[in-house]
């Protein structure tokens, strides 16, 4: 057995076991594989490697910290609230546009934080008394918002698995917004008409409106918006004139959130970061676990082998591979199978286009939140709807998440025609 295996097989047992048996967060568990890893490859206890691996997602947890910030503030100012009572009114005889429209909000902190567990709490805690006000069913409404959590961390304009992937092979995180659309947007619109519209067809809008939370918006009025428009317009100049204004993504986000200070309602700032950070900190801290991971997988040559032995695989089992081992070491962490699993993927896959590429394995890695015993997004769903029992909701997730691996491997095989039209 090759010296190469054997480390990976105890980095792997190492963190199964901290993981699961001893009960450590996810980030600890990543810490103590990596300097298992490391000593069984000789290694010592390479401080150096660590710390460097360890900051290898700076810019990644700074973008995450600040969005969840964002998050937490617009929260504070009833944004969230207003969108979803704004589009229960104007769209409420249209069923199909009410509930893609829903959908949208349930996704939209997963796509400025890259967290699926950061669009459940916020959007989802939200958009879910909605869903079950116009007829669907607990479960459905669960599993709606948890595919919701993810297809928004998969969305752009951040999507931290495809980030992890792409600086696996050193490519940078440009052109990502197209692809990841194209991914997302279909499944995100076929997965809450599948699960939710049969359940909408006796609504009375009338019945429900005297529940919905129009405080902040009858008060306020355009002003709850301005965060989320700002937020947008800083965005856009910066993919439209990079040269001149480039901000960067966490401070646009920060911008963005000390705007809602001025726009009319009291808000306690450093109380609301406190706050925000603290929850995205177990987030934060597997990226750091991430990092280190890999530093001692390519410091072992661990990574190497991985990248290897997917180049050997024929292309049909590779695609099934990906299926199956991707999403499943996503139970793990879908971060980790992004790195771990991804970027030999991708590699495997040089001869396509690398970016839409990238963008597909991200949207499979993903799956891994919906993957037990972590399943971060379908327990923390389950959680916000009163759920006791988790696995009703990855029942009810099998054809949605099948529809998205298929989806994926088909944008994949025909990467290279895409990319054609799209660039």
């Amino acid at each position: 057995m090759q010296i190469e295996l054997i480390i990976f097989l105890g980095m792997i047992l190492t963190f199964t076991i901290s993981c699961f048996k001893l009960k450590l967060p996810v980030s600890i568990a990543m810490v103590l594989s990596a300097i298992v890893g490391a000593l069984i490859g000789g290694e010592g206890i390479p401080i150096r490697h660590l710390i460097e691996g360890g900051f290898g997602y700076l810019n990644t947890i700074l973008v995450i910290a600040t969005a969840m910030i964002f998050m937490k503030v617009i929260q504070e100012l009833g944004t969230l609230d207003a969108l979803s009572a704004l589009i229960l009114k104007k769209f409420h005889s249209n069923k199909i546009l009410l509930l893609v429209f829903l959908m949208f909000i349930s996704m939209f902190p997963g796509m400025i934080t890259g967290s699926s567990t950061a669009a459940v709490l916020t959007a989802g805690s939200i958009v879910a008394p909605i869903l079950m006000l116009i007829g669907i069913p607990i479960v459905e409404t669960a599993t709606i918002i948890a595919i919701g959590g993810i297809l928004g961390m998969i969305a752009p304009p951040v999507n931290v698995p495809a980030m992890i992937i792409g600086g696996g092979i050193d490519m940078p995180f440009v052109g990502f917004t197209i692809p990841l659309l194209m991914l997302t947007i279909p499944i995100a619109i076929f997965t809450v008409l599948f699960l939710g519209l049969k359940f909408t067809k006796n609504l009375d809008y009338e019945k429900i409106k005297g529940q919905l939370k129009t405080e902040d918006i009858e008060k306020l009025g355009i002003k709850v918006y301005i965060p989320i428009i700002l937020s947008v317009v800083l965005m856009v100049l910066g993919k439209i004139i990079p040269t001149v204004f480039n901000l960067g993504m966490p401070l646009i986000f920060i911008i963005s959130a000390l705007s809602a200070l001025f726009c009319g309602k009291k808000i306690n700032f450093i109380k609301v970061s406190k706050v925000a950070v603290k929850e995205a900190l177990p987030v934060l801290g597997i990226l750091v676990g991430v990092g280190m991971f890999i530093q001692i997988m390519t410091l072992t040559g661990v990574r190497g082998y991985v990248v290897v032995s997917s180049l050997s695989l024929p292309p049909a089992l590779m695609y099934l591979a990906m299926a199956i081992t991707i999403p499943l070491f996503g139970a793990v962490s879908s971060y980790g199978a992004s790195s771990v699993l991804g970027v030999p993927f991708l590699m495997a896959l040089l001869s396509h286009n690398q970016i839409i590429t990238a963008s597909a394995i991200s949207l499979i890695a993903g799956l891994g939140d919906l993957m037990p015993p972590t399943a971060l997004a379908g327990i923390f769903a389950a959680q916000v709807v009163g759920l006791k029992d988790y696995s009703e909701i990855l029942k009810k997730s099998i054809i949605p998440a099948l529809v998205m691996i298929v989806y994926a491997i088909v944008m994949i095989i025909f990467s290279g025609k895409l990319a054609g039209i799209i660039y």
